[in-house]
């Protein structure tokens, strides 16, 4: 049986990759060719010493290391660092858990790259997705987005999405939560999804 191998890159608290971590290691999934696969999780990376990430890593037991955007002088010299620290984890996917960085053309044609978006996508790009969707009052939902990565922010091809009704929720704090409920929910079916169509 083939190893699925997996990478995550993140910037602050970890909660998906904990939770992805949790809910698929380990976890055998037919692959494209109808040949058995098994995920393993391989490695971790953050561009922020002071994640809290780095401790649910340690905690699981995932291996992780820490390479700061501030060291270099561009984007790109960056994501060169980056393939260097990552040669040897050869991953299958690349999965994005809150990374704040916006990956170079450098670093994407070497590896597939998976996003989680809070929005229903294409609507609410950026940063401050689960807070513009709340505070639009032309949408009715809200949303999650799993996406393949490209140069555009936001913007690569959806593997998964899934609206939410904003009518129940009255304030931000209620209405984030259950964003990040169905982020949680909605990012292994993704994986799942991305490793039977590209494996």
């Amino acid at each position: 049986m083939r190893s699925i191998r997996l990478f995550a890159l993140f910037s602050g608290n970890g909660s998906n990759l904990e939770n992805l971590y949790k809910t698929l290691e380990s976890k055998e999934v037919e692959c494209k060719n109808k040949e058995m696969g098994r995920i393993e999780f391989v490695g971790a990376l953050s561009n922020n010493a002071d994640a809290y990430g780095i401790t649910r890593c340690h905690e699981m037991g995932l291996p992780v290391m820490v390479l700061s955007h501030k060291d270099y002088s561009s984007r790109e010299e960056y994501d060169k660092a980056l393939l260097r620290a990552m040669f040897l984890y050869e991953p299958d996917f690349v999965l994005l858990c809150g990374f704040m960085r916006i990956l170079t053309p450098l670093f994407l044609q070497v590896y597939t790259c998976i996003n989680i978006h809070p929005s229903y996508l294409p609507a609410h790009k950026g940063a401050n997705g689960i807070v513009d969707s709340f505070k639009d009052v032309e949408a009715s939902f809200g949303g999650v987005s799993v996406h393949y990565v490209n140069e555009e922010l936001d913007g690569g091809e959806i593997i998964l999405q899934e609206k939410l009704s904003k009518s129940p929720f009255r304030d931000l704090s209620s209405y984030e939560e259950a964003i990040h409920q169905l982020e949680y929910k909605l990012y292994p079916q993704a994986i799942i999804k991305a490793i039977k169509e590209k494996i």
